[in-house]
């Protein structure tokens, strides 16, 4: 069994007085939040940094407190699992990795949850949704 470890984050922007969420179209087809692969010797906040700079071009802060772990098969013999922290960019404004992303938006919580893939993406965007709120 082949494991294999990714990094990212929910990242989201106030804009007048709201919280709009980071997602992007992937050339793969599907829609996601930002997240990478972990390279060897590199701790988890490292690489989540590195894989947001990489993928959209955005310097992020992280939230406290706020870690959350999926676990899929992205094929067969293979299990992944994915840790999500909570950051904060420090502007709008991207650069999306052309040979990954076709494209980033900005969106409002129920927008950004309507156009999110997979429900585990959908339930790491609500969870760190209902972080700030606390």
């Amino acid at each position: 069994m082949i494991h294999e470890k990714s990094c990212g984050a929910a990242i989201f922007v106030r804009q007048n007085g709201e919280e709009l969420w980071l997602i992007e179209h992937m050339r793969k087809g599907h829609t996601s939040l930002c997240k990478g692969h972990v390279e060897p010797g590199e701790a988890e906040h490292d690489t989540a940094r590195r894989e947001i700079r990489e993928e959209t071009g955005l310097a992020v802060t992280f939230r406290n407190g706020f870690r959350e772990r999926i676990e899929y098969s992205p094929y067969e013999g293979c299990v992944k699992e994915v840790i999500f922290f909570l950051a904060e960019a420090a502007g709008m404004d991207t650069l999306p990795q052309p040979e990954e992303v076709e494209s980033i938006r900005w969106l409002p919580q129920d927008e950004a949850l309507a156009a999110l893939t997979y429900p585990d993406d959908k339930r790491i965007l609500s969870a760190a949704a209902a972080a700030l709120g606390d």
